[in-house]
């Protein structure tokens, strides 16, 4: 006789697995001129918080070059303390934080140069897909023209992917909150 198993989603299994103590630290923000801390809550469509989400981010240094690559693209040996990528679990209240360097521009396949931005993927229980999304700064002049953010219709839409610079703190900070549905939801790119 065969019995039906039970139904499964993804998750709850990043905070155990996938997360190790320190991992939200690209780069010491507080020892870099260039270092900045990036704030925020994942949402769910009800605007609740989602406690059991994983972030992870990738991007370029303060000179536009990632990690692991020269200036021309080029695989190169030298990768320094900046490691260009992080990773980082929700709390219970789905809150994220992470230690980077702000990033310089980086040229888009035709050359142009996009504004300074870090990429986000998100999973989470129930996601069968990992999202993936970008945070742009609302202080960076180049961020207005970015050819991406251009292809994004609406301005309220294009807004979701813009952290906003927080007043007071020692080290910049930037509050960017991901609406995973709903109103205000965040925009995710098809990749």
């Amino acid at each position: 006789m065969r019995i039906p198993t039970a139904s499964q989603t993804v998750g709850p299994f990043f905070h155990d697995c996938l997360v190790r103590e320190g991992e939200n630290i690209l780069a010491r923000a507080s020892e870099h001129p260039q270092g900045i801390r990036i704030v925020g809550q994942v949402l769910d469509g009800a605007g609740e918080p989602v406690t059991d989400a994983l972030l992870e981010l990738w991007q370029a240094g303060p000179d536009g070059v990632f990690p692991g690559y020269d200036a021309e693209g080029r695989p190169s040996e030298e990768m320094g303390e900046f490691r260009g990528f992080g990773r980082g679990a929700t709390d219970a209240d789905g809150g994220f934080s992470f230690e980077t360097l702000k990033p310089g521009a980086v040229p888009a396949p035709d050359g142009h140069l996009q504004a300074p931005h870090i990429n986000v993927a998100v999973m989470a229980r129930g996601m069968l897909k990992r999202l993936v999304t970008r945070i742009y700064f609302d202080d960076e002049v180049a961020t207005e023209n970015d050819p991406v953010l251009q292809r994004i219709p609406g301005s309220k839409a294009r807004a979701t992917l813009i952290a906003q610079r927080m007043a007071g703190d020692a080290v910049p900070s930037y509050q960017f909150n991901i609406v995973l549905q709903g109103e205000g939801e965040t925009v995710f790119f098809d990749v």
